[in-house]
């Protein structure tokens, strides 16, 4: 006899947005299934590399889930359990570390499990610690558009203090890597702890972009001369400075890291993986508010190092321009969390350039799908281009966490 208790499975079509789709489903409790995923393709159809990776890291930090999908991987059928975070007993180890290996063919940055696991993260019944090891660990940014580590660590976890969820944030990076020929694969490291839940995020009202006070940084240069990272850093104070003074951009040299490369004569052989420079920026407000702009060198070179700062400093002036209390990185983040809070009305002022982004549209059909508010627009006033969002909070939570 079929299971009435459930919902219908929700369904979409295609392969983008499966990641925030995966996200609304798990913490919405709906069950969806997903079809024609690439099925046009002829070399790759189906799941990719990096979807399949996310999807058994979604498997270990939920108890109950139950995913399926075809033959060709074509269609997707996912229902979601409890998320339990990295309690010993579901895939943690007894220091309670989840270790999760991503492949050699990952296109992907770190950055494209970081942020979903981020916001689960908050609604586990137990704290989350996941170590990201393997061949195909990307920290920097990637011509994919994932950001880098730094970005996630300085303009997008500071957005969780706004909604009350402040203690046991951090995220180590014990190995960098830029992505290795072809854009695949790197040999990096990089751990999550993030060790508070709620019952229910807090309601906020971000309505005040305030004016940039400060600039903050990282310049990375891995396996190559640390030389890379004074003339990014040079290049990119030279367009920043006549804007805000205080601009200070740290740098951080260190080794690439090996993978084997078995040869004829030497069974044991091992390569340089991962090698590369890039510049990560953020611009803080008097208010609190984040921009952040994100620039790699590509993998096939060419670039020196002035331009790569350049560009990187013009991105960031792009952001601050565009306006709002959240840049196109940080929305999903911060309107899934006004979503799941408590049943209050929230208010967030966004730039209209990044609320008209294609992406943030359609997180609000998804929204809307889900059974989730829809959003309340207005302008600004004021002379601003802006626009406020208002979500009214669903009051979902976290259904794992005992109330005290």
């Amino acid at each position: 006899m079929a299971d009435t208790s459930s919902p219908p499975a929700l369904h979409f079509t295609g392969h983008r947005h499966l990641v925030e789709r995966l996200v609304l489903s798990t913490l919405t409790g709906r069950p969806i299934r997903v079809t024609k995923i690439r099925s046009s393709s002829v070399t790759d159809p189906g799941l990719a590399p990096y979807e399949v990776s996310f999807l058994r890291l979604l498997e270990a930090v939920t108890n109950g889930s139950q995913i399926e999908f075809s033959y060709t991987g074509t269609a997707l059928a996912y229902r979601p359990g409890l998320i339990t975070g990295s309690a010993a007993g579901h895939g943690a180890s007894i220091d309670g570390v989840l270790r999760h290996e991503i492949p050699a063919s990952c296109t992907r940055g770190v950055s494209y499990f970081l942020l979903p696991l981020c916001l689960l993260a908050p609604f586990s019944k137990s704290p989350v610690n996941v170590l990201f090891t393997g061949p195909g660990v990307i920290t920097s940014a990637t011509p994919t558009g994932d950001v880098s580590v730094d970005t996630v660590r300085t303009a997008i976890l500071p957005i969780y203090e706004q909604f009350g969820i402040m203690n046991k944030l951090e995220i180590r990076t014990t190995q960098r890597s830029n992505p290795g020929p072809g854009g695949k694969g790197g040999t990096g490291e990089v751990q999550l702890i993030f060790g508070h839940q709620v019952r229910l995020p807090k309601t906020v009202h971000l309505l005040n972009p305030g004016r940039v006070k400060s600039i903050r940084g990282v310049a990375y240069a891995t396996g190559v001369s640390g030389a890379n990272n004074a003339r990014m850093i040079e290049a990119a104070r030279g367009v920043l400075n006549p804007f805000v003074p205080d601009t200070r951009i740290f740098s951080e040299n260190t080794a690439a890291g090996f993978v084997p490369a078995p040869e004829r004569n030497n069974a044991a052989a091992k390569r340089k993986m991962g090698v590369g420079f890039g510049l990560s920026l953020v611009a803080e407000t008097s208010t609190g508010v984040r921009f952040s702009a994100d620039v790699a060198v590509p993998v096939e070179g060419g670039v020196p190092p002035e331009d790569i700062g350049r560009k990187c400093a013009f991105q960031l002036l792009e952001a601050v321009e565009k306006g709002g209390c959240v840049d196109v990185v940080a929305a999903f983040t911060a309107l899934t969390l006004m979503a799941m809070g408590s049943e209050d009305v929230g208010r967030i002022q966004i730039g209209r350039d990044v609320l008209g982004s294609e992406d943030i549209v359609q997180l609000a059909r998804d929204f809307k799908t889900f059974g989730l508010s829809g959003w309340g627009l207005r302008d600004a006033g004021e002379g601003s281009e802006d626009i406020i969002v208002s979500i009214v909070g669903r009051g979902v939570g976290n259904v794992g966490r005992k109330v005290a």
